[in-house]
């Protein structure tokens, strides 16, 4: 089902954050109104009325699937936010202020903003057979998949089901155990790559062929599901290569996340992740588990780790890496992959190469927030000397990268994350649709070729991830559109289109503005919104984080003309271009734009240019396939036009570019305008201070109000540190005012404090209440602790 902007727009602020997190003590009913309630297609549903709002429970037929995403509760087809979902999966509870709860025809389970569509009948799909399609780019020399000279051994390591507690759990237990990859003939200290998958159901029954997820350890007729063993591929090439590779188990984290968790798991995720890393430190040195001595005493190099991580372990795994560098003495964590990620909270990694992997047909986190961490990370340090990149694959999903969570090939219950949904571009049926045989090999393909690129510093590796259309052989028909952004030092950045710029100029018949978010969510920004026609599934570097849906995201420049003399000038700040390979850039259709091509220019100290259109070197204006929502995608590409291309101009002195509309009418979002010669770069992720937020507890007042809160930096900073912060409110009546805003801790200081709005009351209540408040998305620092409880105690008589 389409969800439209009008519907979306009631929940910019409050509404969609109202149910991430109930109150210490929901509000009992205030008058004896009888519930309205109904069943439909999930199961039955009651509305009750509150003090304040509402209480909208949802009782399901049968279990809630074990996803990534998070559930969220609609009525009436409209997403009312995150749900909370009861430890068994058969509840799922919202309480809120929206007064369409009054109204409810109906109540439906929610995804990522939308409700699932009822399944289609299969349709034949009128596209060119994929044989005689050509895929784009270039095949390298070097394939990322190509096994090297090591024989490689599978080995384990197992402390059992209970053997750490994690403090994101709340002290709940979890276990260590991990399968190994090691080169045979291999001597000495080897990089390491740590894999951690993500969220699937943690326990089954062989015989009964049934799931659970509410209990760890596995009740007694059940056992774990070994989602840690589904990445042999990519596991295989890197020890073949001389990598030693160690891929661990999370189902302990799996079935408490949700319940018992601020964050859904991140922080636990990455607990996981270090304590391997302290025992494997401990092996290496001839300390520990005997088993783990055995495998890797002297065999470890614990300066030169990768880490990657699935779904929620995308999102764990740059937790790692943002908890390792605030240790006083970090692990060398090099390269941070995250495969087709969560991003709930919009942490940045600034300072260490990354490479995000989005699935096209992602039927899990569909609307694939994981762009963020690309996005957010961009120009979050000025000297960042690190490369990143985004790869958008055609053709696959959420769950086949991973063996275990594969139909046919796992050993417990898998299915497709797709689901019953039949349409021409990601249906079973549909050509463009790999295997799940064929997406395994073009993932080992990405997976391996990036640490191998980053790792093994095998430069041939770098046109599969820096945009300029390298393939691999191995990863067969697999379409993959790279975007990527060079290390400073390597970029001249023209225009970043982040803000409004004196260098930016617009004449003819044109407009031009930079926006940010979508459907109105960050008016803070005094920025418009850059979408409201598009949902939420649709427009990756926009769409809502769950614990930061208020906050900015991915400012860029609008730019529309409706003649051909509309165009955009752009002074070029340093005028040699020195030994830069490329002008860069990133671009897509507007969302009211049918159709659209530019003209690309640059214009030396004498007048004159060469220009080059848009349509010859990208297919970045091509719109993406799909009719309905979750797809087609809004997704910036790269547009690469080399220097050398550009003739009969002076590259030692260019003034100004200029992108003009070729097509008659059309509109485009435009970002990231630079000159760039792309290579990895180093890692210098702990130099960076780290940000927390501290809570606190305040009386509640009897009329408007401020709760005082602080950040804190874990050192002084040379530059200001700015932050987004958000209030989280829940509850029906909730004290605390829904709040997203930036924060400036000066330089050289160490702390700040900022306000959160509070509407005191004298009504009595008979508990205090409870709010997330959360920090994101720094800038010249890195998130320590991110979330935060505001805590507000009543002081009315009872």
């Amino acid at each position: 089902m389409r969800l439209h902007a009008r519907v979306l727009t009631r929940t910019i602020i409050g509404t969609m954050t109202a149910a991430l997190l109930s109150t210490t003590l929901l509000a009992l009913p205030a008058h004896a109104d009888p519930p309205a309630s109904g069943t439909g297609a999930d199961g039955a549903w009651s509305v009750e009325s509150l003090e304040g709002g509402y209480r909208v429970t949802l009782r399901l037929d049968e279990a809630l699937p074990v996803r990534d995403a998070v559930p969220e509760l609609a009525v009436n087809g409209t997403s009312l936010g995150a749900a909370e979902e009861s430890p068994d999966g058969t509840t799922l509870t919202v309480t809120t202020t929206d007064p369409a709860a009054a109204a409810a025809a109906s109540v439906d389970v929610a995804w990522n903003g939308e409700v699932p569509a009822p399944a289609a009948q299969p349709v034949t799909p009128q596209v060119t057979p994929p044989q005689a399609r050509k895929k784009p780019g270039h095949d390298l020399p070097v394939d990322p998949s190509a096994r090297g000279r090591y024989t490689v051994v599978h080995d384990q390591y197992d402390l059992g089901d209970t053997a750490i507690t994690l403090q994101g759990l709340g002290g709940r237990p979890a276990e260590i155990r991990a399968k190994v990859y090691l080169p045979k003939e291999a001597r000495g200290e080897r990089p390491l790559v740590v894999f951690l998958h993500g969220r699937h159901s943690a326990c089954y029954n062989p015989v009964t062929r049934t799931t659970s997820n509410s209990t760890w350890p596995c009740p007694a007729e059940q056992q774990p599901i070994a989602s840690y063993t589904g990445y042999d591929g990519p596991a295989d090439v890197l020890a073949s290569q001389g990598y030693v590779v160690v891929s661990v188990s999370a189902n302990g984290v799996n079935a408490a996340d949700n319940p018992f968790s601020e964050d859904r798991g991140a922080l636990a995720r990455g607990e996981v992740v270090m304590r391997h890393l302290d025992l494997l430190s401990a092996a290496e040195k001839g300390h520990g588990d005997p088993a783990m001595v055995r495998l890797f005493k002297d065999r470890l190099d614990l300066d030169d780790i990768g880490l990657m991580g699935h779904s929620r372990g995308g999102e764990g795994v740059v937790k790692a890496a943002l908890m390792n560098a605030g240790r006083p003495k970090p692990y060398g964590i090099k390269a941070v992959l995250p495969l087709a990620p969560t991003d709930f909270a919009r942490a940045s990694l600034p300072g260490i190469p990354m490479a995000v992997i989005l699935p096209y047909c992602d039927g899990d986190v569909s609307n694939q927030q994981g762009q963020h961490f690309y996005d957010d990370s961009r120009y979050a340090v000025d000297d960042d000397p690190a490369f990143r990149s985004s790869l958008m694959v055609m053709g696959v999903n959420h769950n086949f990268f991973n063996t275990e969570w594969t139909p046919g090939v796992a050993t417990a219950p898998a299915s497709d994350d797709w689901g019953a949904r039949t349409d021409p571009v990601c249906g079973t049926s549909a050509p463009d649709r790999l295997s799940a045989a064929e997406q395994y090999a073009a993932g080992t393909a990405y997976i391996a070729g990036f640490f191998r690129l980053v790792q093994g510093d095998e430069e041939s590796l770098l046109p599969l991830f820096d945009g300029s259309g390298g393939s691999a052989p191995s990863a067969g028909r697999a379409v993959v559109h790279a975007v990527a952004q060079a290390p400073a030092k390597d970029r001249l950045d023209v225009a970043p289109f982040t803000s409004a710029s004196s260098a930016v100029r617009v004449s003819g018949s044109a407009t031009a503005s930079v926006c940010a978010s979508m459907l109105d969510r960050s008016p803070q920004s005094g920025l418009p919104a850059c979408a409201s026609r598009l949902t939420t599934s649709q427009a990756p570097s926009w769409t809502p984080a769950t614990y930061a849906g208020n906050v900015t995201a991915t400012p860029v420049l609008r730019f529309g003309w409706t003649d051909t003399t509309g165009q955009v000038r752009v002074s070029v700040p340093k005028r040699n271009l020195g030994d830069h390979d490329a002008l860069t850039f990133r671009a897509a259709l507007d969302e009211n734009a049918a159709g659209a091509d530019l003209a690309v220019s640059l214009v030396d100290d004498r007048g004159r240019s060469a220009t080059v259109n848009v349509s010859e070197v990208s297919d970045a204006l091509t719109p993406f396939p799909g009719a309905a929502s979750p797809l087609p995608k809004t997704w910036l590409r790269t547009v690469r036009i080399p220097l050398s291309s550009l003739r009969g101009i002076d590259t030692r002195d260019v003034r100004e570019i200029r992108l003009k509309g070729v097509s008659p009418t059309g509109g485009v979002y435009l970002g990231d305008l630079a000159f760039s010669d792309v290579e990895v770069g180093r890692t210098e992720l702990d130099e960076l201070p780290q940000v927390s937020i501290q809570g606190v507890t305040v009386p509640e007042g009897d009329g408007p109000g401020t709760a005082t809160m602080r950040l804190t930096l874990s050192e002084r900073a040379k530059e200001p540190v700015t932050v987004s912060v958000q209030s989280i409110t829940s509850g029906t009546a909730p004290v605390v005012t829904a709040l997203a805003q930036q924060v400036v801790i000066p330089a050289r200081a160490t702390s700040v404090t900022f306000t959160v709005p509070m509407t005191g009351n004298t009504t009595p209540a008979t508990a205090e209440q409870s709010y997330q408040v959360v920090a994101s998305v720094p800038a010249n620092a890195t998130i320590g602790s991110g979330f935060t409880r505001l805590v507000v105690t009543d002081d009315d008589a009872l």
